[in-house]
């Protein structure tokens, strides 16, 4: 049974310092971030799919527009060239790397990634690349220069990736497992991931099924990456241990998961409060998470926004925006995205008249403006209001004389609700307030 709100104020931390031992939250320093970080927001880049074209120049002629709707960090995803033996449908999948210090012709050349990153820094924006380190496709050079850092079946032979340890059985057909043991593996993606920020001057990476690779390996190469320029990295993973020294941020699944069953009328303002109330993982302090509504693996294979949070999409998208962490926008979603996109076709983003790019844009620059918003450390702490209303949940942060509140009904009916000293309100359905005050 879920826990009912508190009848006073309560103040929750999605950092979790308050529920870990006296000792050790007074102990723990928060791992430092680059400073461009801490009020940012993130937002990821299909290259294939972004325009018709699917290259790095034709992205680029985006730039100008995304750096007036407020982004700060442009993920993209992969930009290696895709394997070609067992690919999976006409293209391949981006996570089938062929080779690591190369670029995928589709894209483009090398100098126009290089073209692309320097005009994205000179908008004041940075970049950061996918970088798959598990595994590689079947066709990869080091399958034959290196053929002891692959995993091996009985018969001595590298195998397709498998994974029994989930509800169902996976086995990803196109690419095959790398072996950790082996110390040269080490040294060999170290010196590739090194290769991108000294040729390409990208800003980090955001590190596919990280929680599957050694954390030893991810803090070695944290370390040995820092030494070129201060790097930003995120882990596609929910392991509070690889904040220690390697990540910045980590992925945000639990709100996702949240959001989709409030969106669908399976959860309310209660679920909320007792997530943030008892957290189901401690991470260290300063920790960032990632917040959002959906990526390119909960498009492609989960569902469009319109499929997952219909009219509630505003409404989970404030959160997301306004929770502690930072949120993440999906290329496409400024435009409401209302498609699967194909992963392994070509499927281009429909941009119509970029709708939700107003939206957006207010949402984002509340984030800069509002030290109180702001990402891990740098800013405050949750606390939850209490509104007599299970369908309408509020929350206020507040750091250093600012102070944001913000009351969304979670709900497709319009609610009355009354927060603590204030006179009794209405909410229509999916719909939000937020009050920013003080600097």
């Amino acid at each position: 049974m879920m826990r009912q709100l508190r009848r006073t104020l309560t103040t929750l931390s999605l950092a979790l310092c308050a529920a870990l031992p006296a000792a050790a939250a007074t102990e723990a320093a928060p791992m430092p971030h680059v400073s461009w970080s801490r009020n940012a927001n993130i937002y990821e880049v299909n290259i294939r799919q972004y325009t018709p074209e699917g290259t790095f120049k034709a992205f680029a002629q985006h730039l100008p527009r995304l750096k007036k709707m407020g982004v700060d960090i442009l993920w993209l995803m992969p930009v290696q060239p895709i394997g070609e033996k067992n690919r999976k449908g006409t293209l391949g999948s981006y996570y089938a790397v062929r080779d690591y210090t190369a670029v995928n012709p589709e894209f483009g050349t090398l100098d126009d990634l290089k073209a692309l990153v320097k005009q994205a820094h000179g908008l004041g924006m940075h970049v950061i690349i996918d970088w798959v380190a598990n595994h590689t496709a079947f066709d990869n050079p080091w399958t034959q220069e290196h053929s002891d850092w692959y995993l091996k079946n009985d018969k001595g032979e590298i195998y397709p990736v498998t994974y029994t340890d989930g509800a169902e059985p996976e086995y990803w057909t196109d690419v095959t497992g790398l072996d950790w043991t082996k110390p040269g593996l080490w040294k060999g993606m170290t010196d590739a991931m090194l290769y991108w920020v000294r040729e390409a001057d990208v800003d980090g990476f955001r590190c596919d099924v990280a929680g599957k690779v050694p954390t030893p390996f991810w803090n070695q190469a944290r370390a040995e990456l820092d030494r070129v320029k201060p790097v930003f990295m995120l882990a596609e993973a929910d392991k509070p241990d690889l904040h220690e020294h390697a990540f910045d941020m980590t992925y945000g699944w639990d709100t996702k998961d949240l959001f989709k069953a409030i969106a669908k009328g399976k959860a309310d303002a209660r679920t909320l409060a007792n997530f943030l109330e008892h957290p189901p993982k401690a991470f260290p302090p300063g920790a960032y998470r990632m917040r959002f509504t959906s990526n390119h693996d909960e498009n492609s294979w989960a569902g469009s926004d319109v499929e997952l949070y219909g009219p509630a999409f505003k409404a989970m998208a404030v959160l997301a925006a306004t929770l502690p962490g930072m949120p993440l926008i999906y290329g496409g979603q400024e435009a409401g995205l209302d498609k699967r996109i194909e992963f392994f076709e070509k499927d281009p983003i429909q941009w119509k008249d970029y709708a939700y790019a107003p939206f957006y844009t207010k949402l984002l620059a509340l984030k800069h403006a509002n030290p109180a918003l702001w990402n891990g450390q740098y800013g405050g702490s949750v606390q939850v209001l209490q509104t007599g209303n299970d369908k309408v949940f509020a929350f206020r942060r507040a750091l250093k004389g600012n102070s944001v509140q913000v009351t969304v009904n979670v709900s497709n009916d319009a609610q009355r609700f009354s927060l603590p000293g204030g006179k009794q309100q209405t909410l229509a359905a999916w719909d939000y307030r937020i009050d920013a005050r003080g600097k």
